[in-house]
């Protein structure tokens, strides 16, 4: 049944560094879109965590806020770490990756897309339509070892690479479905496998368990990639994929190259998505070095947001969400192409206020 007067609860951890400035920012974006088109309410609470806090309590989250992300309806999460807070074994601070772990979030969508005005390396003019999704799976692979990797005698170190089959069929899934709400739209309908199954029985178990989910999506095509060949036609021929499913460290490096094709990590979203749960977060870091200087490009943060209410919309069945978030990507997309959103990290001269503010423009312009 369709749900019209919907209420949700948002988790909101703004991090570290610009990532005040860019919840700040996506906060004043959903505020204008809720009373825009209505339909439904968020209900979004602040919550502590990152490095700062790390610093300064010696807790990266208290257990309250750390549960108070699993009991919302989605989690809202701005950018977490500063480069001179490290944990006693030199890694960084990491309650996102906790949040991973514990809430099950073992898709992590990116969404690799050139927006009208922003500059590609690629001098090929196909590089002006690239709009892709890299599928990153985020709890196992070699990041399954984190906080459990050893150092023996100062001489040796290891850490181990895990792929399950329940969350690899899972994982996959995620691509059909993503593959599948593409191809209604116009897109290629194809899956690629991106693993190093030719070298590693871990990597050619993923994609046995890959062909066998495929198998059941004979309305899809299906490609396979070795990672380091992946990486070369990501710069060669990117227009050429569609979903790119991987393991996560693979996913992990190949969404950042491919975020270098679309202008940077500014323009890089992300969702996490879990069975139950869902976190969206821009996959970009911190940046302390322009912190406070109101010209943190918040694109992606917005875009993530746009992201949740969509999740949201297709979880809860509730169409307004849908609306809202489909007219922020819009709302975005018209501010690059008439130059209203030009961020300074693409070499433009707008700040996070004046982007917000041309967003929302935009947002009101649309209903208006």
């Amino acid at each position: 049944m369709t749900n019209t007067n919907a209420r949700f609860t948002v988790a909101v951890y703004p991090g570290d560094g610009i990532g005040t400035e860019i919840m700040g920012a996506t906060r004043r974006v959903l505020d204008a879109a809720q009373s825009l088109f209505g339909g439904f309410e968020l209900d979004m609470t602040e919550y502590a965590c990152g490095a700062g806090l790390y610093r300064d309590t010696g807790i990266e989250i208290s257990e309250a806020d750390f549960k108070a992300g699993g009991d919302a309806d989605a989690i809202l999460l701005g950018a977490i770490g500063l480069p001179s807070v490290r944990k006693p074994d030199g890694t960084e601070i990491s309650p996102h990756l906790r949040m991973r772990n514990e809430f099950g979030l073992y898709a992590g969508v990116r969404p690799v897309k050139l927006y009208p005005n922003v500059k590609t390396p690629l001098a090929n003019p196909r590089a002006q339509d690239l709009d892709i999704i890299i599928l990153r799976e985020s709890t196992e692979g070699l990041f399954a070892s984190v906080g459990k990797g050893e150092v023996i005698d100062d001489k040796e170190a290891r850490e181990t690479l895990v792929i399950t089959r329940s969350v690899t069929e899972r994982l996959v899934d995620q691509a059909i479905g993503l593959a599948r709400a593409r191809k209604a739209k116009g897109g290629k309908g194809l899956v690629t496998c991106v693993d190093k199954a030719n070298v590693f029985s871990a990597y050619a178990f993923f994609r046995k368990v890959f062909d066998e989910r495929m198998d059941l999506a004979p309305d899809l095509e299906r490609g396979y990639a070795y990672v380091d060949a992946a990486a070369l036609d990501l710069v060669r021929k990117p227009w050429e994929f569609d979903v790119m499913v991987m393991e996560n460290m693979f996913g992990d490096i190949l969404s950042d190259l491919a975020a270098g094709l679309v202008g940077g990590m500014g323009m890089a979203p992300c969702a996490e998505i879990g069975d139950e749960n869902g976190l969206f977060q821009p996959a970009h870091g911190t940046a302390p070095d322009i912190a406070g200087q109101g010209i943190a490009n918040p694109s992606a943060m917005i875009v993530s947001a746009a992201m949740m209410l969509t999740w949201l919309a297709e979880k809860h069945d509730t169409p307004a969400l849908a609306k809202a978030g489909a007219a922020i990507e819009q709302a975005l997309d018209r501010g690059f192409e008439n130059g209203t959103v030009r961020p300074t990290d693409l070499g433009g001269n707008t700040g996070t206020h004046e982007i917000t503010d041309a967003v929302i423009a935009e947002l009101k312009s649309a209903t208006a």
